[in-house]
């Protein structure tokens, strides 16, 4: 039976000697270089892979609407809409933000930051209203959060919005 493949019975996976010579002389060298980069690219390509789906990913899809792959999607101008779940304090430090969470149409929640140092804030806000928003987001573990959502007086930064009931805060 020489030549013929194996299996140890007391490790099924292993191969014998004899079967890792055969396979040895089937690979020349050329082939066993190319078997090597493969496996190599193949454990590159899936090294940190893990996946996250954020808030936005799950809703934005097109240019005004982009797909934001997890933690590298920082600085990403984003638009859609949620339905606002809670009304947060106004955040005092440095400039003013009026902050609220909404709820994207996936069941994902995603924090609004609106600076009220360059922007009206929006004073008839409530729990269940629908806003629209358009500004920069920046992924955070639960779900993320836009702020920009208004003009930059520098120029230097894309134009955000929030809209409610019809009126743009920007």
């Amino acid at each position: 039976m020489a030549g013929t493949c194996r299996w140890r019975v007391d490790e099924p996976a292993a191969l014998n000697v004899t079967d890792a010579m055969s396979l040895r002389r089937l690979l020349s060298n050329r082939s066993r270089l190319h078997l090597i980069i493969l496996v190599a690219l193949s454990a590159m390509t899936c090294a940190g892979c893990e996946r996250r789906d954020t808030a936005v990913e799950a809703d934005q899809r097109v240019t005004a609407t982009p797909a934001i792959p997890a933690a590298t999607s920082s600085h990403t101008q984003v638009r859609g809409s949620g339905v606002v779940t809670r009304l947060l304090p106004d955040d005092e430090n440095g400039s003013a933000h009026q902050r609220f969470i909404i709820r994207l149409p996936s069941g994902q929640t995603l924090l609004i930051a609106h600076n009220t140092d360059l922007a009206p804030a929006i004073e008839n806000l409530r729990v269940g209203d629908t806003i629209e928003y358009n500004g920069e987001y920046e992924w955070n573990p639960k779900g993320g959060v836009v702020h920009w959502t208004h003009r930059d007086p520098a120029h230097q930064h894309a134009d955000g919005w929030l809209k409610h009931d019809g009126q743009v805060f920007q």
